[in-house]
This record gives structure tokens, C-alpha cells and sequence, in this order.
């Protein structure tokens, strides 16, 4: 490279120029030229200056590409920001010190490329890039999420090697429209190649399929030489049959004087008999081949393609995919990785699809910017309706930018090439304008350019929504708001004043243990016409596997080093301020419904349920009702299993045959059993299977567990007549072999991320409720009996509990209230909490399960026998918080290897939580490495327990979910096995 003074690239300050977005850069295509590549990925020579006009030095250390330096040993590491930017200086500054990679590798450049036209393809890098080429300039580029390319026919010779360089700034003018929520990282994070084509060259191809099978493929086509040469012309086919040339657009492009002799059009027709159509559900690809033809016929040039023929239009406030009216089951995703950041392998990104498929997801809205290239060829393939989303978010600095001039070329360019990459992807349903950016005239300028070059598609952008769900004069075709409470989605379907589909881009936060009220959501859009869905904010919890030694990321080498949501010993999951900064936004990074290794949190069991193809929609007539909830598919690729559970233990099985039932019909099938006389509560479960292989999920592959009650449980029958004695210290609490902490009152729980940021746990802080004084009011001691009536005093009042313990046949009733001042009217649970001896390891229960639920997230859970390790009951959220409860427990055991422990009945379905930490412990500690499990078990009881709700980034739980004060009364009896 040239000094830095004398180097063009350099001397004209890219990295704080918004009105330059590129120079040298070629346009942007959909033409693939991956085949017959050469791959430049692997190690490069690197250094990372201070500054991007600082001299490269005479040490070089080497860096993967693709990568981010920030995780490759690098002195630059990670930083986490929510909303603010990583320094002070405002748009379009950036500080003097700006941290530049600089990438170098000697490419040899085949000699059978003499005569070819010769281009540098660069994945992304972030956030400005710089090429050179031997010392020579060749390019700028901007946009960390989309491709650069640049022709280096004129600075490389064929047969011969050449030195290229990649020098990448990490701030810029950019970075303020890139304010996205995520690690700020720097590096060449998607793949590095060099292609060659004939200098007569498909420039681009746009292909449009309509579910009625119609075809138009429309070609640019230049010569990299001058000129384009006489006699060329397009021919295609699409699986075997050849398409037609269009006469009428040849011929009106003569007659209008349309024809350039630098840029050529053509295009090509087909009618597609019985065309299967692409949805979600069914998604049917056609292979495309296109080539263009020399005069003499020979091929110059060939793009290939996979086509899904479908419509997609908004019909009043419907959103229509090929004339149905569809939900969309969607998830917010990053390309995140916890050992390589922002790379992403093909792998990965199918082993993602491939488990959103199956926990019934059929959406992805691209956050907050362009995915890798190959996710939507995955999309198209596996299934999914994608928002395909710009890289524009300029969320500390929304207002000023949104109107800014100098930022306009940006906003249209990021838009425009993103649209220009990926038009052909039939997954890809919606644009969108980016994200939390305000609202403004250069909103205005990208989706006007949008709508003019595909008018197929519907645009959106949740800043404009924002100004009005029903005005039809902004740049959202869609209604698409961020977080709005139920309530208010209700009220706007029902008002009459609703004109486009609402459709929530984020609507439930999944930080931590969350995601609650997901299934009254649901049961809200599914009965509501108006409502369509939305999409959970995130996939990924984007923890970054850490070595705790020494606070460094583990790296590429980190492989193998976590499983089931933990890491290994040495090792935890980083998240803001893990790395040595100051300014972070902390765990708010860790909201996905999967943790950072892609094990699938409690949440997701929820979903597919919500979500699921076939239910069982009422139980009636010694039969029950099904139906088939899908858009476009009947039940042929499913199979069933009933599962009859009872009470007393048993569980009943038999083969299901699924009715034939078209999209939306329900049919009445007679019970599989005869249900016992005698046995209690009954529940009956279809196990809906995949009856074959799917290319999402092998045969067998659970897809969704309807259930009903057949028979509600008797009222209890306690025994209330004194049976031996019942022993208690001098402060009336409970002596029991197997308990080494009495049963007592709880009115606290280890704050989840939704009740820290949503204000509830500094609430509950100043009410004094993780541990309030135990004032014994009176110890009433009958024979067989004992009455403990305390006080718990706590800054928010005093709650009077009283504890009868009864010696009864076989065991210990406990019958159990407890009295809340009007002032503690919104606690995190009320009920019991025990710890017991070391060396119990099993809970086996009957209630809900197999995962963790909770009361407002509990429809994922069906009730059955269900057995768990105590130490797998627990959940590893990121910070460690209250995790691991049971909804609905109607009675449970817990026993060492030897079958002997304690087993417990309760007096109605009740909330239970087991594992080996207590409360207060979970709360003090910010990461799992930092927790000392105990020897015994930690039991809660619970009569009350408070929603989770998502108030961390959206509405809290609603109301009916709260722990309200008065009187709550529950009782539980307790056994030696």
C-alpha cells in the first residue's frame, strides 16, 4: 500500500462521508456466481491498526476469514449496546481512534482466465471496506450486511499472482445507520471469492412466478468489453421445458428506441400446466437455467435458479399468499455464532431452520438487516415467509438522520441492493425499511424505489407504522408495531377504522425466563379477524462462549466446549460488560428462545403447541372433535398415537388414524378408549408424528401434543383424624428426617430479567419480601397436631401465616394461609419452600411437564407422568434466575437411586419447583460458573405464583396472572417412601 497521505482511498475519508456508499463497487445482482469459483477463504495475513490513515507496520499475525478480529485474539473485543452508540461523537463522526483490520493474501489467478472479465466478491465486512490490488485502488464499499463487488480485469493478469488487500474500518458513518441490537464487532464476516465470466455477461436476472403458473424471467445482459455485440440473445428452461422468447417486449423496445448499445434486455415467458404452487407449508421449487447466447449460438454465460410459483398480495387488511389468508409464526434472527460472531456456516444456518420448522415457526423476519445469501436458498427449500429487512437502524440518533440529505444515498442504496440480491428467493413475502429509525423523508425515498422495481411484494417499516396503524399514505403497506399490548391490537380489529393487515414485527421478548402470555395471544389472533400474527423477538440468546481464566473468547477452537444450553468448566456464556467494558447494555443480549448453542429453551415446547397442525378442538358425544389448523396441507404426513393418562398412574396407549381433512376442516372421531369407572382425573394426549421423512425432520419427529381432559379429579378427601405425634422445635417449625430446613413461608422468587426491568423486583426489594422476619406469633401443640400461627414482617406490611401440621395415616397433612396487606398486591409467588437431605436425585411427578411452565406459560405442557433427574429440572438461563417450576403438579416424589425419599400430594394442581439452589443464591450471582449447587433439594409450593410475562421489552403478564393480596389458603400432605 501507498502512504497514507499519498493513497486515494485513504485521503478521501470514506469512513466519515455518508454521502459516498460505494466507489468501484459493481451493481448488486442475483446472478450466482459461486460455481466455478475460487474460494479465498482461510487464513490472511493481518494487522489492526489504531486508525485507518495510521501506517501498516512490519509485523503480520494471521486472521480466518471469514471472521471478526474482535474474537480472534485481537486487543478489540466484543462490545455489547442496546440503543446507544459506542462513542459519543454524533453523525457522521467517528473518533480519531477507530480500530482497522487489514487483510492481505497473494491470490493466483488462473491462466485460463485470459480474455475473461475477473471480479472480487467480498461476503461483508464491517463496517467500511477498502480494496487494493498490488498498491493499487480498486474499491470501496459500504453496508456490513451485503455482498461488494469489484472488477479487477484491469489490475490482474491471468497466470499470474497478485496481492490483495482488504483493509476494513471499523467506525464510520455507517456505523450510526448499523446501530443495531447486537455485539459491535469488526472484520470480513461472510465469505471471500474471485469469479470469472465472459466479458458478454448476464448483468442480472429477475424472475417472476405466479401461482397460476405463469412465468416471466426478465434479463439484463452487458459486455465488460464495449459494446454489446450483434446477435446475442437469452434462452431458459425451467425443469425441461423451454421458455419462450417475449416478441412483444422486443418488439415495443424497437419501436420505442429503447434498445442501448450498452445494456441489453430481453425476456422470457412460460405456462407452467398444473404448477405446483410454494408456500410454507409445501414449498415447491421448480430449477430454472437461463443462458445467454453469442450469435453463433455457443453460451456466454448461464444463471441458475430455483423458482416458486406463488402470489403474494394484501386483500383489505388480509395479507393473501397465493389467495389464503395466512399466520405468520415468525422469530426475529440475527446471524449470530458463540464462537465466530457474525459468520455463519451453511450448516448452521440449517441446522436453525431446520429446529424453528419443527417447533412450528413458518416466519423469519430478517433482524435487522440482510441474512447470509444462503438462508433464504434455505428458506425457499425448507419452507419459511421472510421479512427480508435493510440494514438501516439508526436507533441513538433516529430523529436526525431519519430527514438527514446527506444520509439519503444510503438509505435508498441499502434498500435498493437488498432487493436487488434478493428478489428471486419466493420465501421472501415482505421488504422491509429497517428497523427503529424513526421516520422520515428518506424512509419515503427507499420504499418509493422499492415499489417501483417490485411491485409484487408489500413494503413495511415499523417506524412509520408507528404514526398510524390505518394511514394509507405511509411507507407500510402493513401494520406492523413493535410490542403493542394486546388490548390495544384488539381494539384497532374492532374498531372498523382498520385498513392493513397487523402483523406485530416483535411482539414477545424472550429474555431470560419469558415469553409468558404467549398462548392468550394467540387465542386472540387466531379468533379475531384483522389480527395475523407477528414475530417473538429473537432466535438466539447471542451469549459468547468465554474462558473465565481469562476473559478472552474461546474462539474458533471453542467446538465441543458446551452441550444442552451449559459450557464447559472454565468456561460461561459472556455477555455485556463480560469483556472489560464499561458501557454495555449487559444480559439484554440474551433474549432468544434458543440458548447460544442452539439448545431449545422451555419457551419453544410452548410454540409448537400454540402452533400446531392438528388439534383437538372440544371433547364431546364419547368422541372428540379434530381439526386440521394448517393453511394449505391436508393431515396425509402426519401419524398419531393416543395416549390415555390417569390419575392413579396408569397410562394407555393406542394407534390413531387421522381423519383425511382438508386445511381448516374438523372432523369427530370416536375415543380410543373405555374410560375406567374408577381412576380419578383422566387426560387424553395425541402424539402427532411425522409419518415420514420431512426435510426438516425424520420419521417419527414429534410435531405437536393436543390434549384434553376427558375427567376432571374428585374433590380431595383428607384425613384429618391425629395419627402419632408431630414434632417442632421451639420456634414451631417442622423436625422431619428428610428435611434439613423446615417448610415456611415464601413470598419471593430469584428476579427473572422481565421482573428487574420491569420494575417488579426493585418493588419487591423495598417491600423486603427475600427475607422477611419470622415473628412465631403462637405454637398451639394438640395430640396429632400442631398450630403455628408467625408473623412475616416486611417493609410492605406484615403477612400472617398460620401452618397446621396433622400426623395422619401413612404421613403429615399440612394445611396452610397466609394473609397479604392490601399494600402487597403484586408479589412474585405465596407458598411453601423445604430443603431436604443430600442423595435425591429423582422427581417424578404427575402434572404438567415434561419442560418448564409456569402459569402464564404453560400451554406446551401436557399434563402427564412425567420423570426428571433434579439436576436437569433446572433451566441455565443466561443470568441465573427463578427457572425450573412446574405448572399444574398435582402430586410428586423424590427419591435416591435406592427408591427411598418423600413423596408429596397437594390439594388441587399447584405450581413446584426442585433443584439445588435457593433463591437467594440465584439472585446474587450473574453467571452459572459463579453457582454452588447444594447437597439437598430446594422444594417450593406454591398456591400463588406470579406470571412471567415479557415486561423486560414489551407488556407484563396480564392481570388475572398476578399474586393479589388477601387470604390464600393451600394444604399438602408429605410421606416417607
Amino acid at each position: 500500500m501507498t502512504d497514507a497521505h499519498l493513497d486515494p482511498l485513504i485521503a478521501l475519508r470514506p469512513w466519515q462521508a455518508p454521502e459516498l456508499t460505494s466507489w468501484g463497487r459493481l451493481p448488486t445482482n442475483a446472478v450466482d456466481r459461486r460455481h466455478g469459483a475460487v474460494p479465498l477463504d482461510g487464513d490472511w495475513r493481518f494487522q489492526l491498526l489504531a486508525a485507518p490513515d495510521a501506517p501498516p507496520g512490519e509485523a503480520w499475525s494471521s486472521s480466518y476469514v471469514p471472521g471478526v478480529w474482535t474474537l480472534q485474539g485481537t486487543d478489540d473485543l466484543p462490545q455489547y449496546l442496546n440503543v446507544r452508540m459506542p462513542f459519543a461523537e454524533f453523525p457522521p463522526d467517528v473518533p480519531a481512534a477507530n480500530p482497522t483490520g487489514v487483510y492481505e493474501r497473494v491470490v493466483d489467478v488462473p491462466a485460463e482466465w485470459a480474455g475473461r472479465r475477473i471480479v472480487l466478491q467480498v461476503g461483508a465486512a464491517e463496517s467500511v471496506l477498502l480494496v487494493h490490488v498490488d498498491g493499487r485502488p480498486a474499491g470501496i464499499s459500504k453496508d456490513s450486511h451485503l455482498a461488494a463487488e469489484f472488477d479487477l480485469t484491469p489490475v490482474v493478469r491471468p497466470g499470474e499472482r497478485a496481492t490483495v488487500r482488504l483493509t476494513v474500518v471499523k467506525w464510520s458513518d455507517a456505523s450510526h445507520i448499523e446501530d443495531q441490537d447486537q455485539w459491535w464487532h469488526g472484520g470480513i464476516t461472510r465469505s471471500v471469492l474471485l469469479y470469472a465470466t465472459d466479458p458478454l455477461h448476464l448483468a442480472d436476472v429477475t424472475v417472476r412466478a405466479r401461482r397460476d403458473g405463469d412465468l416471466l424471467v426478465e434479463c439484463r445482459v452487458r459486455d465488460a468489453g464495449g459494446p454489446l455485440p450483434e446477435g446475442w440473445y437469452v434462452s431458459g428452461e425451467l425443469d425441461g421445458q423451454l421458455l419462450t422468447q417475449d416478441a412483444e417486449f422486443d418488439r415495443a423496445n424497437a419501436e420505442d428506441e429503447r434498445v442501448s448499445a450498452f445494456l441489453g434486455e430481453a425476456r422470457l415467458r412460460a405456462a407452467v400446466p398444473e404448477v405446483r404452487t410454494w408456500n410454507a407449508e409445501t414449498p415447491e421449487l421448480y430449477g430454472l437455467t437461463v443462458r445467454l447466447h453469442r450469435a453463433d449460438g455457443t453460451v456466454a454465460d448461464t444463471s441458475r435458479h430455483r423458482v416458486g410459483f406463488r402470489d403474494v398480495e394484501i386483500d383489505g387488511r388480509d395479507l393473501l399468499v397465493n389467495g389464503e389468508r395466512v399466520f405468520i409464526r415468525g422469530v426475529n434472527r440475527h446471524d449470530f455464532h458463540p464462537l465466530t460472531g457474525r459468520t455463519v456456516s451453511y450448516d448452521d444456518m440449517r441446522a436453525d431452520l431446520v429446529l424453528l420448522k419443527r417447533f412450528g415457526f413458518n416466519a423469519i423476519r430478517t433482524a435487522h438487516y440482510p441474512n447470509d445469501p444462503a438462508l433464504y436458498d434455505l428458506a425457499d427449500e425448507l419452507g419459511f415467509y421472510v421479512v427480508d429487512e435493510a440494514d438501516i437502524e439508526s436507533h441513538d440518533h433516529a430523529h436526525e438522520i431519519a430527514d438527514d440529505p446527506r444520509y439519503l444515498g444510503a438509505f435508498v442504496d441499502r434498500a435498493a441492493r437488498m432487493v436487488l440480491r434478493d428478489k428471486n428467493h419466493p420465501s421472501v413475502i415482505i421488504w422491509s425499511l429497517g428497523n427503529e429509525s424513526d421516520y422520515g423523508a428518506n424512509h419515503d425515498a427507499a420504499a418509493g424505489w422499492v415499489r417501483r422495481h417490485d411491485p409484487t411484494r408489500p413494503v413495511q417499516y415499523e417506524g412509520a407504522a408507528r404514526h398510524g396503524w390505518a394511514d394509507p399514505d405511509l411507507a407500510s403497506d402493513i401494520a406492523c408495531p413493535m410490542y403493542a399490548p394486546l388490548e390495544e391490537c384488539l381494539a384497532h380489529a374492532l374498531s372498523g377504522t382498520q385498513t392493513k393487515p397487523l402483523i406485530q414485527c416483535e411482539y414477545s421478548h424472550a429474555m431470560g425466563n419469558s415469553n409468558g402470555t404467549l398462548a392468550d395471544h394467540w387465542a386472540a389472533i387466531e379468533a379475531t379477524p384483522g389480527l395475523q400474527g407477528g414475530f417473538i423477538w429473537e432466535f438466539w440468546d447471542h451469549g459468547i462462549l468465554q474462558r473465565v481464566n481469562d476473559g478472552r473468547p474461546a474462539g474458533r477452537g471453542g467446538a465441543g466446549l458446551y452441550d444442552n444450553g451449559v459450557a464447559a468448566p472454565g468456561h460461561r456464556w459472556a455477555y455485556g460488560g463480560d469483556f472489560g467494558e464499561t458501557d454495555h447494555d449487559g444480559a439484554f443480549i440474551a433474549d432468544g428462545v434458543v440458548f447460544p448453542d442452539r439448545t431449545p429453551k422451555p419457551v419453544m415446547f410452548e410454540h409448537r403447541e400454540i402452533a400446531a397442525p392438528v388439534r383437538i378442538d372440544c371433547f364431546r358425544h364419547e368422541g372428540v372433535v379434530l381439526g386440521n389448523h394448517q393453511h394449505f396441507r391436508g393431515l396425509d404426513w402426519l401419524s398419531g398415537v393416543w395416549e390415555l393418562s390417569l390419575a392413579d398412574g396408569t397410562t394407555l396407549t393406542a394407534p390413531a388414524e387421522l381423519p383425511g381433512l382438508r386445511p381448516g376442516e374438523t372432523a369427530a372421531v370416536p375415543l380410543p378408549f373405555e374410560l375406567p369407572a374408577e381412576g380419578g382425573e383422566a387426560w387424553l394426549t395425541l402424539r402427532v408424528t411425522t409419518a415420514g421423512d420431512e426435510p426438516w425432520a425424520p420419521r417419527g419427529t414429534v410435531v405437536c401434543l393436543p390434549q384434553v381432559r376427558l375427567r376432571a379429579a374428585p374433590p380431595p378427601v383428607h384425613t384429618r383424624v391425629p395419627d402419632g405425634p408431630v414434632e417442632v422445635d421451639e420456634d414451631g417449625l417442622l423436625v422431619h428426617p428428610l428435611l434439613t430446613a423446615a417448610p415456611v413461608l415464601s413470598l419471593w422468587r430469584a428476579p427473572t430479567d422481565n421482573d428487574e426491568l420491569g420494575g417488579m423486583a426493585a418493588r419487591w426489594r423495598d417491600w423486603g419480601l427475600a427475607e422477611p422476619a419470622r415473628t412465631v406469633v403462637s405454637v398451639r401443640r394438640d395430640p396429632g397436631r400442631v398450630t403455628v400461627v408467625s408473623d412475616y414482617v416486611c417493609a410492605g406490611g406484615t403477612v400472617r401465616h398460620e401452618q397446621v401440621l396433622t400426623a395422619v395415616a401413612g404421613g403429615l397433612l399440612v394445611t396452610e394461609s397466609a394473609e397479604l396487606p392490601e399494600a402487597l398486591h403484586d408479589v412474585a409467588r405465596v407458598g411453601t419452600v423445604f430443603e431436604t437431605v443430600p442423595g435425591l436425585t429423582l422427581l417424578e411427578w404427575f402434572g404438567q411437564g415434561p419442560w418448564e411452565s409456569y402459569p402464564d406459560r404453560a400451554a406446551g405442557a401436557p399434563v402427564g407422568h412425567h420423570s426428571l433427574p433434579v439436576d436437569e429440572l433446572f433451566t441455565p438461563y443466561l443470568r441465573p434466575q427463578e427457572s425450573g417450576g412446574r405448572h399444574g403438579v398435582r402430586r410428586f416424589t423424590l427419591s435416591a437411586p435406592d427408591a427411598t425419599g418423600l413423596a408429596v400430594r397437594l390439594d388441587r394442581p399447584r405450581q413446584v419447583s426442585v433443584n439445588r439452589h435457593r433463591a437467594a443464591g440465584l439472585a446474587a450471582v450473574a453467571h452459572h460458573d459463579e453457582l454452588v449447587p447444594r447437597a439437598g433439594c430446594v422444594v417450593h409450593i406454591d398456591a400463588a405464583h406470579r406470571g412471567l410475562g415479557t415486561a423486560s421489552c414489551g407488556p407484563d403478564t396480564f392481570a388475572s396472572y398476578l399474586v393479589a393480596a388477601g387470604v390464600h389458603r393451600w394444604s399438602w400432605t408429605l410421606r416417607v417412601l
